[in-house]
């Protein structure tokens, strides 16, 4: 099984990316949207400048196909092997619930048994939002309080941003890039990103 791949990235767009590793091109499909790097294309004359780049790796085995889910951390990585141990979320579905809210923030949610805060941050159904509450609040159990705070202060931050016109995925992009304490500050932060 490939776990982690250091290389030079060629090629990225919306879900996928092409990281060279000793002349070998491992398509790594990611969240393109929150790597610190330049869009770059195959075509690009400025993609042999490109400095290192690594991932935290998950091999799905299909019968038609290998594909490789590319992680930031390891924290994400052993998020989205949670995710899709849940009977009906695949990885596909996994990463598109990571790719709309911070793992610390998809954590709270099940172990409170929030499947209305899932459902609005992740976009999935209800019936999956109780399936993933259910089977992994066990495994989830013993966060701080303080996570509660940050959660509903999120949830305001969204609503916040989507009354000053900006759509949903663009504000929770900036919230997770937002720093602060309060809805406010995080708020104001998210604001500077945008701009």
């Amino acid at each position: 099984m490939i776990g982690y791949l250091k290389g030079t990235l060629l090629h990225q767009d919306l879900k996928s990316v092409i990281l060279d590793v000793g002349g070998v091109g491992y398509k790594i499909y990611t969240n393109t949207a929150f790597l610190s790097l330049p869009k770059l294309g195959l075509g690009d004359k400025s993609y042999k400048a490109q400095a290192s780049t690594a991932f935290w790796t998950y091999l799905a085995v299909r019968e038609t196909a290998l594909d490789l889910y590319g992680f930031n951390t390891k924290d994400e990585l052993h998020f989205f092997e949670l995710l899709i141990s849940v009977s009906g979320i695949g990885p596909k579905s996994a990463m598109g619930i990571l790719s709309i809210a911070s793992v610390q923030n998809l954590r709270h949610a099940i172990v409170s048994g929030d499947t209305s805060h899932l459902t609005k941050v992740s976009g999935i159904g209800k019936k999956n939002a109780e399936k993933i509450v259910i089977e992994l609040k066990d495994k989830l159990e013993g966060l701080s309080t303080d996570m509660t705070e940050s959660m509903h202060g999120d949830v305001d931050a969204i609503e916040a941003l989507k009354a000053l016109g900006y759509g949903e995925r663009e504000a929770r992009e900036a919230l997770k890039k937002a720093e602060g304490e309060t809805t406010e500050k995080k708020v104001r932060s998210a604001l500077k990103k945008l701009s």
